[in-house]
């Protein structure tokens, strides 16, 4: 018996779905993220507008002064949809879990030494507070933005930093006890070094604007606390201490590095948008910078010393150089 084995190509009818055939051609096969982001909010058929805001749809360009010709014009350099996201996380954490463990397993907390674990848990622990309130700002942007393509990893920067605030709540357990956690929420409510930075999250917390609460947020005030905290105190702490501290904020440094990516394409998509968008995004950045400065710099003397002024000096011009990269003008 012969059996005559064959190849048959089969010419499927269409690459994917009509909305996306409709931005990218209609004999291109879609990517998973274009076919999970493009399109995907509901723009007409609306009920009744919120009760409470009847002035707005449930999705409403006009909650920001932002304006886009067609908000699916950013683009996250990730790919990130809720498939790819949950799976790069997923291998961060696997690597984060790894590290906690070493360090429990082999007593390394134990064995740090006195003044640097004093000065970690001042310095880093209160911080919680403040990834909390990045948690809340992204699901607002969220909850308020326009278009998928930027509400969509909104939400997985609110998750991260959740997670983040989790994270540092384990290294401060891992290192004292729970009376350090209380210690680091009355610093955080009483303490003068954290008064500015306190202020600057919880007026965040009230900025209607949702494009200019990401300014304030993942642009300004992450853009100059994580160089501060996870480069620059971080080395420091190496330098007189140890890796031990490095191992268990390895996530906050390597999530940083990630996630500027798409904070700077997400400013850039905007501000090349029209003039309008520009003046308006770099007048934003120009006074959230100068607050953000002026709440990390009591953070910054008791961390880094006498070296704080400078390291200060260097995070702005950094954060100038890019900002201009990204078309802003300060």
């Amino acid at each position: 018996m012969h059996i005559d084995l064959r190849t048959v190509s089969i010419k499927p009818l269409r690459q994917t779905f009509d909305h996306i055939a409709a931005r990218i051609g209609a004999d291109k096969p879609a990517t998973r993220y274009q076919e999970g982001t493009l399109d995907v909010q509901a723009v007409a058929n609306f009920h009744y507008r919120p009760l409470w805001d009847p002035e707005h749809e449930i999705f409403d360009a006009t909650r920001t002064a932002i304006k886009m010709v067609d908000w699916y014009a950013f683009k996250d350099p990730r790919q990130f949809y809720y498939g790819t996201y949950t799976l790069a996380r997923a291998r961060m954490q696997e690597k984060v879990e790894g590290d906690f463990d070493f360090v429990e397993e082999r007593g390394l907390a134990d064995s740090y030494p006195a003044a640097a674990k004093k000065l970690a848990l001042e310095v880093l622990l209160p911080l919680r507070h403040a990834e909390w309130g990045a948690n809340m700002n992204n699901a607002a942007m969220c909850a308020y933005g326009y278009g998928t393509a930027i509400t969509q990893p909104c939400i997985f920067q609110a998750m991260d930093h959740l997670g983040m605030a989790q994270y540092l709540t384990r290294a401060g357990l891992l290192f004292g006890d729970e009376s350090g956690l209380d210690s680091a929420k009355q610093a955080w409510l009483h303490e003068p070094m954290w008064q500015g930075l306190r202020r600057y999250i919880e007026d965040s917390l009230v900025i209607k604007d949702w494009f200019e609460l990401f300014v304030a947020q993942n642009l300004v005030l992450d853009g100059l606390l994580y160089p501060l905290m996870y480069e620059h105190f971080d080395q420091a702490l190496t330098a007189q201490a140890g890796p031990v501290m490095s191992m268990l904020t390895r996530f906050q440094g390597e999530w940083y590095a990630e996630s500027s990516k798409w904070v700077n394409a997400s400013i850039k998509t905007a501000s090349g948008e029209s003039a309008e968008n520009q003046a308006l995004l770099s007048r934003w950045t120009v006074t959230y910078r100068e607050r953000a400065l002026a709440a990390l710099a009591p953070l910054a003397n008791h961390a880094l010393g006498e070296q704080g002024g400078a390291v200060m000096t260097e995070l702005a011009e950094e954060f100038n150089i890019r900002a201009a990269k990204s078309g802003l003008t300060l």
